[in-house]
């Protein structure tokens, strides 16, 4: 059953790759949805796919060179129809 999740990422998350590589295994696993730095060194995401690909997407990023994830606030929200691709900005 796919779900869609809001995850806020703090740490050393912007400027290392994070997004592409969320990006790339996102694809990997048949996730959609998108992550975006924030002013503050955040990086928000919204991603929807079956719980077991997202937390794979998730383990994927976290296993970046130089990413490191101090916490994640989740926050499960309603499922986005029709959505077909995983975004950065």
């Amino acid at each position: 059953m796919k779900i869609r999740q809001r995850i806020v990422f703090e740490g050393s998350v912007q400027g290392v790759g994070f997004r592409y590589r969320a990006q790339y295994a996102a694809h990997l696993y048949g996730c959609t949805g998108r992550a975006v730095n924030y002013w503050d060194g955040t990086v928000h995401m919204e991603i929807q796919g079956e719980p077991e690909a997202i937390d794979a997407v998730i383990a994927a990023v976290e296993r970046g060179r130089f990413v490191r994830i101090d916490s994640m606030e989740v926050e499960r929200i309603p499922v986005v129809e029709g959505e077909e691709r995983f975004a950065t900005r």
